[in-house]
């Protein structure tokens, strides 16, 4: 199934006096690439957003914004790090006896230094916080999924006529292949004619023959029968309904190499140019691909 990498959703939810915002976004990437933001005393639930979106979502960069509220009216409270402000009072004071200084040392050189005295929020229920998390989760989830299923709707519609052309194209390369040996016949001939200056006579059976090993030479038979299998097999990559953007990517690789390949072995210049067309939708198809999951 077609879905897009690229995505937008924001949710609020509510319940118990806990409020839940989520926010997510979601780029193009190689491989699944979570960045979660929480507020800092929160940060136990982070594994359990992982989790829910990797349920969901297996390749891209997914970036999660989520903000927390609860409604009681002290949502704040101080913590003091006893290890820190007896190490930095012992430093004060070393420095006291080493330069004779007789200042006392007062309580705002203590809290004037980070990370001795810090604002910690309240944190809800764990049970009830988890709860609403997960509703949360699976609300902005659903909203992202149905961005990536409409946007993936769209590149199905443009991958569906650009792969019609290539199949338009090989088809056509198929059909021209078929006069092959008399064309290799006639270019022989007439290249003979041109450097004997039709003054020598002809043996048909040797010319015959030399277009037929030329043309056996040029015989692309081989790579058309396995670009028409990559294509049928794109085609049903993209009915199914597992991620499709990797396997897509590999078809197309190999697909590129049997039309260079059939470009170079062909020599005719009827079949290169169907092939330059082809390669250019390629191309435009490989652009595409690298936006889907």
């Amino acid at each position: 199934m077609i879905k897009s990498m690229t995505a937008f959703a924001g949710i609020e939810h509510s319940r118990d006096n806990i409020t839940v915002t989520v926010e997510m976004r979601g780029y193009n990437s190689r491989y699944l690439d979570l960045a979660v933001k929480l507020p800092s005393s929160y940060g136990w639930v982070e594994d359990r957003v992982k989790q829910a979106v990797g349920r969901c979502i297996s390749r891209g960069r997914v970036e999660v914004r989520i903000q927390i509220r609860t409604d009681e009216q002290t949502c704040w409270h101080f913590a003091v790090n006893p290890d820190l402000a007896d190490a930095y009072y012992a430093a004060l004071d070393e420095l006291k006896n080493r330069f004779g200084l007789t200042e006392p040392i007062g309580i705002s050189d203590l809290t004037g230094v980070s990370g001795i005295v810090e604002t910690v929020e309240n944190q809800a229920d764990a049970d009830i916080l988890c709860q609403v998390m997960d509703e949360a989760m699976q609300k902005a989830l659903e909203a992202f999924e149905a961005m990536r299923i409409d946007e993936g709707q769209a590149m199905a519609r443009d991958l569906e006529t650009r792969l019609s052309f290539i199949e338009n194209g090989i088809e056509r390369i198929d059909n021209l292949r078929q006069g092959l040996v008399e064309a290799c016949h006639q270019r022989i001939e007439t290249r003979i004619r041109e450097l004997t200056g039709d003054q020598l006579e002809l043996d048909p059976a040797r010319i015959a023959q030399e277009a037929a090993m030329l043309a056996d030479k040029s015989d692309i038979s081989e790579e058309l029968t396995r670009t028409e299998s990559h294509v049928r097999q794109f085609w049903q990559i993209m009915e199914a309904a597992a991620p499709a953007g990797k396997p897509l990517n590999f078809l197309l690789q190999e697909l590129n190499r049997e039309v260079n390949t059939m470009g170079v072995k062909a020599g005719s210049a009827d079949i290169s140019h169907i092939v330059v067309s082809v390669k250019t939708e390629l191309e435009k198809l490989r652009e595409q691909v690298q936006n889907i999951e």
